[in-house]
């Protein structure tokens, strides 16, 4: 997905995060950061009420708060290497990582899968994808 209006730091996605007393999309924003912290040439917008990361304008992954979760998620998901078995979802492309409160995270599976969605993208992006 490509994303033209994407911009280094996208105020819709701030306001997105100061939401009062919303535990969940503080849970989401540190996983967001992650995203943000892959390269100078991510950019972001809000996109279908989510913060979405991109590399210039493909996007790459996204965070979004439910009632109960937070999803991490990815464009190209499906075609990501995933060892701890994070990622759900049957879609074609996308997949994404449910995380609940109660539940810890394995803090350094998510984070390789980040890192592995922003390397995928350059790679599609470098050749014409």
């Amino acid at each position: 997905m490509r994303f033209p209006s994407a911009v280094r730091r996208d105020p819709s996605v701030e306001a997105w995060f100061a939401a009062p007393d919303d535990e969940l999309r503080r849970m989401a924003q540190s996983w967001f950061e992650q995203m943000r912290g892959c390269g100078a040439d991510v950019r972001e917008l809000l996109h279908d009420g989510a913060p979405t990361a991109c590399l210039g304008d493909a996007a790459f992954g996204y965070v979004n708060a439910f009632s109960a979760h937070v999803n991490v998620g990815f464009f190209h998901g499906a075609m990501l290497d995933d060892p701890a078995g994070l990622l759900v979802g049957t879609g074609k492309r996308m997949r994404h990582v449910k995380l609940r409160p109660e539940q810890p995270a394995d803090a350094a599976a998510l984070s390789a899968l980040i890192a592995a969605a922003y390397r995928d993208i350059r790679q599609r992006v470098r050749f014409g994808e």
